[in-house]
């Protein structure tokens, strides 16, 4: 394969971008990190490169193992890289607690409390 590929290029290579254009996006947005730092989307990436990348609430710590020669399916795009344990309890706490946090969609009222708000309303207003 290769010994150097385009960050941007990665990204959208390992699933975590649908297109390389929102995956430039996010490098120039300081979304992506390499080795801790800040990079442009034509850095160079390498094998053992640490990457920190910022999706919404959600944070990825991975290290790169692999470079790809081409965009394949989900499952071919996951060997390209390796989350660390810690990467992926964090995700998961933020997911709960953001599952926590957020109200239940409200519901519809069913006809029977349709009928007392009615009945509400019409009391109410005599």
């Amino acid at each position: 394969m290769h010994e150097v590929q385009r960050l941007d290029k990665w990204l959208w290579m390992a699933r975590f971008y649908k297109t390389r254009p929102l995956a430039v996006a996010a490098i120039k947005g300081g979304h992506v990190q390499v080795n801790g730092e800040r990079s442009k989307p034509g850095r160079g990436v390498h094998v053992g490169d640490e990457l920190s990348i910022r999706k919404g609430i959600y944070t990825w710590r991975i290290e790169v193992t692999a470079l790809a020669g081409r965009r394949g399916p989900a499952a071919e795009a996951r060997t390209l890289y390796h989350e660390s344990p810690q990467s992926i309890q964090q995700r998961e706490t933020v997911r709960l607690e953001h599952k926590l946090a957020s109200p239940a969609p409200a519901k519809r009222p069913d006809k029977q409390q349709r009928r007392k708000i009615v009945r509400f309303i019409n009391k109410h207003e005599a």
